[in-house]
This record gives structure tokens, C-alpha cells and sequence, in this order.
């Protein structure tokens, strides 16, 4: 079996979560005060990933971190083109951890229109792909937003993620589609319904060997994303946490079954970089512990 058929196969069989390791350059400083480093620990944009591939590195490495209960981690792009423990990221997930890579690709969101955020454009993608495919990473995740139920809207965010989920997908890798709803969308139970109805319909357009996963806010409805966990083009769903603290974020996860977590903020909360060892492996592995139990519902 090759690398990838395994790896595929370990997403969509094996049980556990995807850990998001991707902070980009926006939200990497209020990702690091809040693990305990403020912005005196850095000079420029170079230094500043060079501290927050640190702590990414310090969790990767940590025996709390374990292919048992993590199916996969996302990695920003600095993190890809980093060595951690003397081996390339992607690299050490996979052979060190049996932890599969992913690699975020978006470069973040375009300006609000019709209630949604696009993403930006992606000129260089197709390098970046080949670049990713040649690491050894085995998918990507790109992300929208979505503020408003405002139709026209969700269904530019949906026809932009699968559009770029087709390029991934011609170059070998699964994507993952993620189109968050905002979890303070005034009409988030609206706007779900409208996402799902657009969802449903990209995924039965894709081509007959297509998969892709999605990665999608807690809905309101219980299960309401039963119909996308069923059919056959999705290798699996995972949800986000979406600002809801860790214990909400597990609450909800645990009420919708079939769905994972991917969660980034959750996931990292109580981790300190003050921390001795000893205290860090031990917060960590009680999150890993919480979020994989909720997961596996």
C-alpha cells in the first residue's frame, strides 16, 4: 500500500482528531501572548515564526502527542518548510507520530461582501501544491467565512472553496473545504441551512473518484450535518471550535455524531510556555484526552 493509500485510509477509517497547528501571521501573536510569550520575544515577522514554530514544535514532539487519538495535524507553511526533532515537519509527523499532514494553503480573507468573506486570491497555489505534494503532505485546508445568512453569499464562498478543491485535488492531495460560519452570525441556524443546501449540491457535481473533507463550524441542529457525513465524496467531516471555549467546543462536538474535532484555540488552551515538562505533557494530554473523547461519539 502506498504512503498516501494509507493515509487515506487511516482518515477516513481509524478513530481521533485533527489538531490545526496553522496560526498564519494575523493570528500568531494573539496565539502566542495567549500561550504566555508576549511581542517583546521577537523583532520581525522571521523571528516571530521562528517562536511560534518553537511551541508548535514543543507540542508535535510532546509524548501527550500521539498518533492514538491525533489522526492528523494542519501546518501553516512556515511550519512545512521547518525541521522539527532534525526532520522535515511533514516528515516527522507521519513517520515519528503516524500523525498525517496537512498544510494550510488560504492567504487569508478578502474584504466583507454580501455577508461573506471570499478568500483572497492564491496565484502562486499551483507551486505551493507541488511543493506541498514533494513534502510529503497529504492534504490542505482552506478557509472562508461566512457572517451573514445572506444566500447569494454562501453560495460564492462554496463555489470559490470547490473550485479550489478541484486544483488540489489535480494535484494529488485532499482538500479540505472549510466555509466557517461565524459563531455570532445572527442568524447562524439560517445561514447552516443555506450552507448545507450549497455543500450538497459541489458534492455531487465533483468527479466520480473526488474526495474531499470538510471542516465545519458546530452547528445549532444536532447532527445537522449527518447528510454530508453520508456521501460518498466526503472522507470525512471535522469541526472547528470556532472561538467557543474547549469545554463548549466538546459539549457540542460530542452532540454531533460521525464528526471529529480540528480544533486550533481548544485545543492549545492552558498551555503555557512557562510550563516546566512534566506540567505541559500533562496539560496537553488532558486536552488531547477531552477533545478525542468527544470526537469519538
Amino acid at each position: 500500500m502506498s504512503t498516501f493509500s494509507e493515509q487515506q485510509n487511516r482518515v477516513r477509517t481509524e478513530p481521533g482528531f485533527i489538531a490545526a497547528l496553522d496560526q498564519s501571521g494575523g493570528s500568531t501573536p494573539k496565539a502566542l501572548q495567549q500561550y504566555g510569550i508576549d511581542a517583546s520575544a521577537w523583532s520581525n515577522e522571521d523571528e516571530m515564526f521562528d517562536v511560534v514554530h518553537a511551541m508548535r514544535a514543543r507540542l508535535i514532539t510532546s509524548p501527550a502527542f500521539d498518533g492514538k487519538r491525533i489522526l492528523g495535524a494542519i501546518l501553516f507553511e512556515g511550519t512545512m518548510d521547518r525541521d522539527t526533532d532534525g526532520l522535515p515537519t511533514a516528515t516527522y509527523l507521519w513517520t515519528k507520530k503516524r500523525v498525517v499532514p496537512f498544510l494550510k494553503i488560504d492567504k487569508g480573507l478578502a474584504d466583507l461582501k454580501d455577508g461573506v468573506q471570499l478568500m483572497k486570491p492564491m496565484p502562486d497555489l499551483d507551486k505551493l501544491l507541488d511543493r506541498a505534494h514533494a513534502k510529503g503532505v497529504f492534504g490542505t485546508k482552506e478557509r472562508s467565512l461566512i457572517k451573514e445568512a445572506n444566500p447569494a453569499g454562501i453560495a460564492a464562498v462554496v463555489r470559490q472553496q470547490f473550485e479550489v478543491a478541484k486544483q488540489v485535488l489535480a494535484h494529488g492531495l485532499i482538500p479540505i473545504v472549510e466555509p466557517e460560519v461565524d459563531i455570532k452570525c445572527p442568524d447562524k441556524a439560517k445561514a447552516e441551512e443555506l450552507l448545507r443546501k450549497e455543500i450538497l449540491a459541489d458534492l455531487d457535481r465533483l468527479g466520480p473518484g473526488d474526495r474531499v473533507m470538510l471542516k465545519l463550524t458546530l452547528p445549532e441542529k444536532d447532527d445537522f450535518y449527518r447528510p454530508c457525513i453520508e456521501h460518498p465524496k466526503v472522507l470525512k467531516v471535522v469541526a472547528l471550535s470556532g472561538g467557543y471555549p474547549r469545554d463548549a467546543a466538546n459539549a457540542r462536538l460530542a452532540r454531533n455524531h460521525g464528526v471529529v474535532a480540528s480544533f486550533s484555540r481548544a485545543l492549545v488552551e492552558r498551555l503555557f510556555a512557562q510550563q516546566s515538562a512534566k506540567e505541559f505533557d500533562a496539560a496537553l494530554d488532558g486536552a488531547i484526552e477531552s477533545i478525542f473523547k468527544a470526537s469519538m461519539t
